[in-house]
């Protein structure tokens, strides 16, 4: 795949064991749902590295006060894809528990594979915010464009992209779609097959999360 600067593909072997139990199809609901939350917050300490806003405050330790960087509060907002995404949110909000949490709900069109928005619900000021969108699979990267798209129509220009397993075609697309926005992306699999889904993949993660058909 074409190496794009706003993409960043995790190679940590930490995440490859979580990834490689997760596509299992004997992995259970419960240990699936598990993994997908532990990979998240691996992912979530690397992507926000950087561009996240800060500010100086005194903290008084037991010998002597002294200045500390810490996050702003409610700088974080959390928007997953429905449903799948969902599964994500909690692996973010370890780390940051106060994040508030839109919802933007795509289904995809199994004719012509494109995303079909059903509902949207965001915080009133998300756009003063930093936004992570998450969606474990980012397979034609249609629902990941759109919902982007859909924040930035918002005011939102401080998005961030994570997805566990992408595709090259995925990956590409958004990437091209939106070169402002940064991508994380824990594992590249191979290719799309003739229905859209990710080879070698693992399933539909909304179904594997949820207990679904």
């Amino acid at each position: 795949m074409k190496e794009y600067a706003n993409v960043t593909i995790f190679n940590h072997p930490l995440v490859r064991h979580k990834v490689a139990i997760l596509r299992d199809e004997r992995t259970s609901m419960k240990e699936f749902r598990e993994l997908i939350e532990e990979i998240t917050t691996l992912m979530t300490f690397e992507c926000l590295k950087t561009g996240v806003p800060t500010e100086e405050r005194e903290v008084k330790t037991p010998l002597e006060v002294c200045t500390q960087q810490m996050i702003k509060d409610n700088a974080i907002v959390i928007v997953p894809i429905l449903r799948a995404g969902l599964g994500m949110v909690n692996g973010i909000h370890v780390l940051f528990p106060s994040a508030r949490v839109g919802h933007i709900g795509m289904y995809r069109n199994e004719e012509t594979l494109e995303p079909c928005e059903y509902y949207c619900k965001l915080p009133e000021d998300i756009e003063d915010k930093l936004v992570l969108v998450v969606d474990p699979m980012l397979a034609t990267g249609g629902s990941a464009c759109d919902a982007i798209t859909k924040l930035k129509e918002k005011g939102c220009n401080h998005i961030k992209f994570m997805a566990v397993i992408g595709a090259p075609e995925g990956v590409a697309r958004v990437a091209e779609a939106h070169p402002d926005v940064e991508i994380f992306v824990s594992t590249l699999d191979r290719c799309l097959n003739e229905n859209g889904y990710i080879l070698p993949g693992l399933g539909d993660a909304g179904d594997r999360l949820f207990g679904t058909k």
